[in-house]
């Protein structure tokens, strides 16, 4: 699972690449700064926050994910012996211990 600060610093990592890239381009086509800035600008800002969305809901698309076999447990902070006793039961039925 991805937190919302990876997702983004992925988003913004992708985007710096795509500004130099999209500079670049621009320029050699416009030869003017301020055009290439504006064009960069507007295009890496809408890009980057629709990238951003799109990873949160590929999160929550569960197609082409192979998940861990303890994955279904819910079991948050420390653990009880209850919640050991259910771990064990659920790898003993995987088999994955006797």
């Amino acid at each position: 699972m991805e937190t919302h600060k990876r997702s983004m610093v992925k988003s913004l990592t992708w985007r710096i690449i795509g500004i130099f890239l999209l500079g670049g381009i621009a320029y050699a086509v416009t030869r003017d700064w301020k055009e290439m800035t504006v064009i960069t600008i507007i295009f890496h800002s809408v890009r980057m926050v629709l990238y951003y969305f799109h990873e949160r809901i590929w999160l929550r698309i569960d197609w082409g994910r192979i998940r861990h076999p303890l994955d279904s447990l819910n079991v948050s902070g420390k653990l009880a012996p209850e919640d050991l006793d259910e771990i064990r039961a659920k790898l003993r039925a995987m088999g994955y211990i006797e």
